[in-house]
Order: C-alpha cells, then structure tokens, then sequence
C-alpha cells in the first residue's frame, strides 16, 4: 500500500493509493499544530485505514513544511504514529504541482486559506515565489479576502447594504472580532471564514471588487516575477477557494496574459494518478 498526505493550513486530506478511500483530519502547518495534536489526527487515520503492515510508501505534502527541520520533525512524528520508515515529507507546493503538472511544466499557483505561486519545470520547482505567511502575505487567498473584508467592516468602509448582510453573517462585536484575530489559535483559519460571504455574494460589485484586488496583488507579489523568468503563460491552479472564484481567476489571467489549463480544488486525486504513475 502507499499512503498518502495533502495537509494545507485548514485540512488534511489523506488517502490509501490503491483503494482510493480517503479520510480528512484538521490541518497539520507544524508553525501552528503541537506535536500532540498531530499525533491525534494520525491516530484517526490509523483507525480509518487497516495498516497491516510498518513497511509502507507514506508522501506527505504539508504547508509550512519549506525548512529542513520542519520536515524533520514532521517525519519523525510520521514515524511515531505509523512505524514505517519510508516517509517522503515535500511542500504542499510541491504536492501541488505534482497533482496539476504531473510531468509537465507550468506556472502552479495555490488558492486555499493561504496563497503561494512556482514555476514547475516537470521534475522539480525551478522559481519560488518568496512567501511571507498570512500577516505579511498570503495575497489572493481566502484568508488575505477576509482580512480585507473584516478591515473595512470594522472601520466603517464597508457599504451599508453589504455591511448590514455582513452582520447578519457574523453578529460577533468587534471586541469578539479582535479576539479571534490576536488572542485565538488559527487566526488564518478564522479570517479565511469570513471569505465566504464575499463567495456566496460574488454578483455584489463590492465583494468582486475585494477579491479581485487580493488576485491582482497575488499576481503582483506572486506570480509576476515568475511568468516573466520563465516565459512560461500556463498557469494550474489548486484550492478549494480558487475553485470557487474561478470566473475572477479567469478575468485576472486574461489581463496578464496567462493561459488556465486546470483549476483543481483538491490535489489529492491528482496526487494519485502521479504516484500511480511512479
């Protein structure tokens, strides 16, 4: 059997190769999940999955997995909660591109909580886009949206109509806004809640307005650079918010002259026709 992980800041989704049956835990980032709760989330998919054996392929494709030593500390809980020594831990950046790309070359963007952009060059990344994280960055992605969004309601900037259905949305008072953001564990995860309304009302002018410019100031910080040293215009996207905002994506891409050859919500089916394939 192979096993394998796409972990992104909100969810993991994992999956046995061979039967296709996946199970979904909590994201595992290892900047924001104790060693504890990683270790629970494994548990689950071990009660999921009938693991006869401790000699099995696992690939694990997690965000926030960049530097060398979170991916050693990722793959020594690996090894703690399954007993196999087999373990691959890669970038979800990396899980991206293969998923999209497989053997192909193409620019590879991620749309989810977060946001992050490279040129694929069909064996490895060749050109990382530098990410900053959800403070700092994350331009584009469901979080960046609804940190704008929850900016301008707080501060009165929101239209009135929009801001009156944004309420009924989300009664919270602005000291329980504050406090999700600055006090309470996952603020990424938070802020990028509030990017639903901004989908569920995307015919709003303002709502496709806010999402618009958080994709130009994704392509700005993002994705320029690389289209211009690779010389490439075919742009993958994977996410389960760049699915839901495709016809922006498409607006964008038209603008810059980018080509979108797939929008994919969810690597993991992809994931498994490249390791099927390997």
């Amino acid at each position: 059997m192979i096993l394998i992980a796409d972990s992104g800041s909100t969810k993991t989704t994992w999956m046995e190769v061979e039967t296709g049956n996946k199970v979904v835990t909590e994201g595992l980032n290892p900047h924001f999940t104790s060693d504890e709760a990683f270790l629970a989330a494994c548990a689950l998919v071990r009660q999921h999955f009938p693991l006869s054996s401790f000699h099995f392929p696992l690939f694990f494709y997690g965000a926030g997995c960049g530097s060398e030593a979170q991916r050693e500390r990722v793959a020594s809980l690996l090894y703690k909660a399954f007993g196999t020594s087999d373990i691959e831990v890669n970038t979800d950046m990396l899980g991206a591109c293969r998923a999209v790309c497989r053997r192909e070359n193409g620019l590879v963007g991620i749309l989810g909580t977060g946001s992050n952009a490279c040129y694929y060059d069909g064996d490895r990344i060749a050109l990382q886009a530098v990410s900053t994280g959800f403070i700092l960055g994350d331009h584009g992605s469901a979080n960046h949206v609804g940190r704008r969004l929850l900016q301008d309601y707080l501060s009165g900037m929101m239209p009135r109509n929009v801001s009156g259905r944004f309420h009924e949305a989300y009664p919270q008072s602005k000291e329980e806004f504050l406090e999700a953001v600055y006090h309470q564990p996952n603020a990424n995860r938070f802020l990028a809640s509030l990017a639903r309304f901004a989908v569920e009302h995307i015919g709003d002018d303002y709502c496709s307005s806010e999402i618009l410019i958080s994709l130009y100031e994704w392509y700005s910080y993002q994705l320029e650079g690389l289209q211009k040293l690779s010389f490439c215009d075919r742009l993958y996207l994977v996410g389960g918010f760049a699915a839901r905002i495709k016809p922006l994506l498409d607006t964008v891409a038209k603008d810059k002259g980018l080509v979108i050859k797939e929008v994919l919500a969810d690597p993991i089916d992809g994931l498994r026709r490249y390791h099927t394939a390997n």
